[in-house]
């Protein structure tokens, strides 16, 4: 049985589904007015390690993630520029893509715009004025959070602790400190929709619940997202789902934050590195292996001790994989374990990294066993039971897979640039033109790549 940390009820839980075999399953994406920093990294990564590892045990799983593609975040960098926000928007989601690719993340299901759900926002909010759930004032309407009696529920504090640490907005025409905008009526400049209720645009924490009821129905399974998102953005989803009688999300899931020093990475704190600028200088693999090695619910802290000790740990999984010539698997791939039959000490290790990684997606102590079984699997090999041997780095390699950590005997394939220089160094040598062929390893090895010539070509390998 899959078991989870469960938010709500603060301890590890079954996940029981809705329907047998099936998982429906939201993440809220990202905002997109930046490059993605190197939280947003973690909590994709994290999350699609949980999707994969939920598809390996078999379910179907049908996996949304949004993009909020109006804020006023977008706004103020469209008025900056001189741009505008589809233009802001188009550009950062682009970025946004781009690092997931190579961060090896899987495509979601479905991938909800904001914009294309403010019609349905505009009902929701049209029945809450109706029943006095909500109520407006001069800058917009706004969620009576006194309507729904266990607001708070996924803060797991007394509200009044957390008033001065919490994401708010402070108006003095709000019942509450705690209501929250559902609509933002319109100023000069802005984008603009209609509704009954006067000229704007939708508030942040309407889109979600809209966006996950239309897509995965009522009483979905889970829903996740980084620890900073628990309270209010996801207790404010929650309440709009109770005050419109819906049932919502059954099992809420958080990731921890990534460090520096002691305070969270963040834009709002202005100590976030993009994750565009890590992995211009780094194996991309390097953080995925970072984030599997740390429990998901625990910080993390990426600094350059970190990812080359990840480094490092790549160099022994892609020397298992030259020496026992195993696929690569991961990247847009789901992995499934029904494609494969394992025996013996294989066997074993899928049935010891499964325990581990049902019960609370335990990577920290998965990581640990399947390394332990990358020197068995090369023990065997040195003592002649090549067969062995070949098919525990099997074994390895398909649940790395499942994790989304691929493994490669030569270049990955996604590195064109880097494929580049090999072919080019390849052709140098092949006309004698050795200065250019010095040139070009000069170039590989300050990438990180160790250069080996051989009979059949340039190969490359990490250290």
């Amino acid at each position: 049985m899959l078991r989870l940390y469960d938010t709500v009820h603060g301890e590890v839980r079954d996940l029981a589904t809705r329907e047998s075999g099936h998982l429906s399953m939201y993440v809220c994406g990202p905002t997109v007015y930046d490059l993605p920093h190197l939280g947003h990294g973690r909590f994709t990564l994290v999350w699609d390690v949980a999707r994969r590892w939920f598809t390996f045990r078999g379910l179907d799983v049908r996996y949304v993630s949004n993009i909020t593609d109006i804020d006023d975040n977008i706004i103020n960098r469209a008025q900056r520029e001189g741009s505008s926000e589809t233009e802001v928007s188009a550009t950062y989601e682009n970025e946004w893509w781009k690092a997931m690719s190579a961060i090896g993340v899987a495509r979601p299901d479905d991938i909800p715009h904001a914009t294309q759900y403010v019609p349905e926002m505009v009902t929701l909010i049209e029945s809450f004025l109706a029943q006095d759930i909500a109520y407006v004032i001069s800058d917009g309407v706004y969620f009576d959070t006194s309507r729904v009696p266990d607001y708070g529920l996924l803060a797991g504090q007394p509200l009044d602790t957390l008033r001065a640490g919490a994401r708010v907005d402070a108006n003095d025409e709000k019942r509450s400190v705690w209501d929250f905008a559902l609509w933002k009526f319109a100023k000069p400049g802005e984008p603009v929709w209609s509704a009954s209720f006067g000229d704007g645009r939708p508030g942040w924490h309407t889109e979600c619940v809209v966006m996950s009821l239309a897509l995965l129905g009522d009483g979905f399974d889970l829903h996740c997202g980084g620890l900073d998102l628990k309270f209010p953005h996801h207790e404010n989803e929650r309440a709009q789902a109770e005050a419109a009688r819906r049932p919502f999300a059954q099992h809420w899931g958080h990731n921890g934050w990534v460090m520096v020093g002691d305070e969270k990475m963040s834009k709002s704190l202005g100590n976030f590195t993009s994750l565009t600028d890590l992995l211009q200088h780094t194996d991309a693999r390097a953080y995925r292996l970072l984030v599997i090695r740390s429990h998901y619910r625990s910080p993390i802290e990426v600094s350059p001790t970190t990812i080359a000790d990840a480094e490092r740990a790549l160099g022994r999984l892609d020397a298992l994989a030259r020496r026992f010539d195993v696929p690569v698997l991961g990247g847009e791939q789901l992995v499934m374990a029904s494609e494969y039959a394992f025996s013996g000490a294989s066997a074993d290790l899928v049935e010891k990294v499964g325990a581990l990684l049902d019960e609370d997606l335990n990577t920290p102590l998965a990581v640990a066993v399947l390394f332990d079984a990358v020197s068995a699997a090369n023990t065997l090999a040195d003592q002649g039971e090549i067969g062995a041997g070949a098919e525990l780095a099997l074994a390895v390699t398909v649940l790395f897979g499942a994790l989304g950590l691929s493994v490669f005997s030569a270049v990955h394939d996604s590195d064109d640039e880097v494929r580049a220089l090999v072919s080019a160094r390849d052709e140098a040598r092949s006309v004698g033109n050795w200065g250019e062929a010095d040139r070009l390893r000069d170039e590989l090895v300050s990438r990180g790549w160790i250069v080996e010539d051989s009979t059949d070509g340039t190969r490359i390998r990490r250290g």
